[in-house]
């Protein structure tokens, strides 16, 4: 038995030293997941991104057979839940789905409890939510270049609505404002639903909308659809162009949610992780419910979503302090 331990000694080292990432690296992931993953949502249930979350969880789930246990922690603009993931074990059985405002705050927040990009890994972008921009019917303007031009003319004299300091809707009317060279005076509400309520009641004459906010109250004749705030056109409003082709080239303003992980994850879970997410993400299925609720799906690697969320803080960033926005 020695003599055989002597004679397969070399050979195992050798395996050892050519093969490291093929065959030793693969562990962590190997049984993973063997118990129950938790998926925090920072934001109360309903919503783009409880809706993504749970829908992305239940896929999981029918996939590994493990419960993905979905768990709302609303607080901060985002940021109580996220500090919790921030500073969960880094096993993979702690995910993190932060609502739209996660590259906005470190650019709102003088300091966080947590660091953005070093204490959290990305896994993959699930999908994303680009804004309409909607206008009370009586406006005299049917494109965005009407509008931009009735705001040159009467400086000041025209109110947009924010669903709350530095939301996507706040700063989507701050950088048309900056773009357009445009006064027009941004004024807040607690939220999207009372900013519909108050552009149909015309105690404003615009507003960045969700899509599913906005289309009943457009089909019903209450509101006047002007342009979509990606740079494509969405698939479910093909007659409707872009805010960047129909006045204002380079405007781009998308939300979106993606999947994160404590930092120092194993790196074999994270690839799988984002191997199954994307697999999920094309389902048609899932992308038929995505887009009923107005959500473009994802995908890609965790290196692009890394790169991703680096650019939006830094854009966002440069608009907050331009704009001087603070946190109400």
């Amino acid at each position: 038995m020695r003599s055989v331990r002597r004679l397969l000694s070399p050979f195992v080292v050798l395996i050892t030293a050519l093969c490291p990432a093929t065959v030793f690296a693969q562990g962590p992931a190997q049984g993973y997941p063997n118990k129950p993953i938790r998926l925090i949502v920072p934001v109360a249930p309903g919503g783009g991104t409880d809706f993504t979350a749970r829908l992305i969880g239940q896929k999981l789930n029918e996939a590994w057979g493990q419960p993905v246990i979905v768990g709302n922690r609303p607080g901060a603009a985002g940021n109580i839940g996220v500090e919790l993931a921030a500073k969960a074990p880094a096993d993979g059985y702690t995910l993190v789905m932060p609502i739209t405002s996660f590259p906005i705050n470190p650019g709102l927040y003088a300091k966080l409890p947590f660091d953005t990009i070093k204490d959290l890994a990305p896994i993959v972008l699930c999908a994303s939510a680009p804004l309409v921009l909607v206008v009370h019917p009586s406006l005299p303007a049917r494109s965005v270049s009407e509008l931009i031009a009735l705001a040159r003319a009467k400086p000041g004299a025209l109110n947009f609505a924010n669903s709350g300091s530095g939301t996507g809707a706040h700063l989507a009317g701050e950088l048309f404002k900056r773009m357009a060279g445009v006064e027009i005076v941004s004024v807040a509400y607690k939220g999207g639903g009372p900013a519909v309520v108050a552009l149909i009641a015309g105690e404003v004459q615009m507003y960045f909308s969700t899509i599913p906010a906005a289309l009943p109250q457009v089909k019903a004749g209450k509101l006047r659809m002007l342009g979509v705030t990606s740079t494509r056109r969405v698939p479910e409003l093909p007659d409707v162009p872009t805010v960047a082709e129909s006045g204002l080239a380079g405007f781009d303003v998308v939300p979106w949610f993606g999947l994160f992980t404590p930092a120092g994850t194993p790196r074999p879970v994270i690839q799988k992780l984002n191997a199954e997410i994307v697999r999920v993400l094309n389902m048609p299925d899932t992308r038929e419910r995505l887009s009923g609720h107005g959500l473009i799906p994802g995908g890609g690697k965790p290196e692009e979503l890394g790169a991703f969320l680096k650019a939006e803080i830094a854009k966002w960033g440069k608009l907050i302090k331009e704009a001087d926005i603070r946190v109400n």
